[in-house]
């Protein structure tokens, strides 16, 4: 597992994570002046925690992560976040209850943020990213995760096609986004599923897509031609989750 050590802010992305993960909570920033009675919840989990908290001026804040709406609290936290892909694999059994997601050069913190927390809440079992020209797990993704990063295994590989090749050797069907797949709507999910999502605007490599088994499209309507990578990812999510409820 590798780590990396960075800042996150805001009151619920740190009360998330130190209801959740709080070993990786180094320290917590609160700014001088501000109301402790409104961090009541974080104050509480910290000290449960020994986790150390100083009182600094708001201009220590902003330099610590930048002019954004930090809410009066930073936490320097170290990440654990990332599997290696052969670590993870190893600590699986996949079943038709298994699904993962495998982003192909998902570059926008925020779609990265967003489908961390659409994949935690459907329970998908791991995301999958590629160490290069990939959003890295950054303070921006994980307010976007509302804290959520801390609970799936980020999963990362050299290369994304080859860990597609090695998933199809384990039982998984591969399935790519892409606007001339198949309905979404249409496709019975009753084994172990890895969704390939595609960059926000290339797609899915044509490498990759070659890979995948078959395609999968979300209609569209009213000349709409596509949506956001994390709203197709949420869309695709729900539907393998509402499957699976089903049975």
């Amino acid at each position: 597992m590798e780590k990396e050590n960075t800042f996150i802010f805001g009151r619920n992305p740190v009360e998330e994570l130190l209801k959740t993960k709080p070993e990786q909570v180094e320290k917590i920033f609160l700014k001088k002046g501000a109301l402790h009675r409104g961090f009541s919840s974080i104050l509480t989990l910290a000290s449960k925690n020994r986790i150390p908290v100083t009182d600094v001026p708001g201009s220590k804040l902003h330099e610590l992560v930048g002019s954004v709406n930090d809410q009066g609290v930073v936490a320097a936290i170290s990440l654990a976040s990332y599997l290696e892909f052969e670590e993870w694999l190893d600590s699986i059994e996949p079943d038709a209850n298994t699904a993962v997601l495998l982003l192909d050069e998902i570059e926008d913190p925020h779609n990265f943020g967003a489908i961390l927390r659409t994949a935690a809440a459907a329970n998908i079992s791991a995301v999958i990213v590629s160490k290069h020209r990939q959003a890295p797990v950054s303070a921006a993704v994980f307010k976007t995760s509302a804290g959520t990063a801390g609970r799936i295994p980020i999963v990362r590989t050299v290369n994304l096609n080859q860990a597609i090749l090695t998933l199809k050797e384990n039982k998984f069907w591969i399935a790519g986004l892409d606007m001339d797949g198949k309905p979404l709507w249409d496709h019975t999910f009753d084994v172990p599923m890895a969704f390939v999502i595609g960059n926000e605007g290339r797609g899915i490599r044509k490498k990759t897509g070659e890979h995948c088994d078959f395609m999968l499209s979300i209609p569209m309507t009213n000349e709409v031609e596509s949506l956001n990578a994390s709203v197709s990812a949420a869309l695709v999510c729900y539907e393998w989750r509402r499957q699976r409820l089903a049975k």
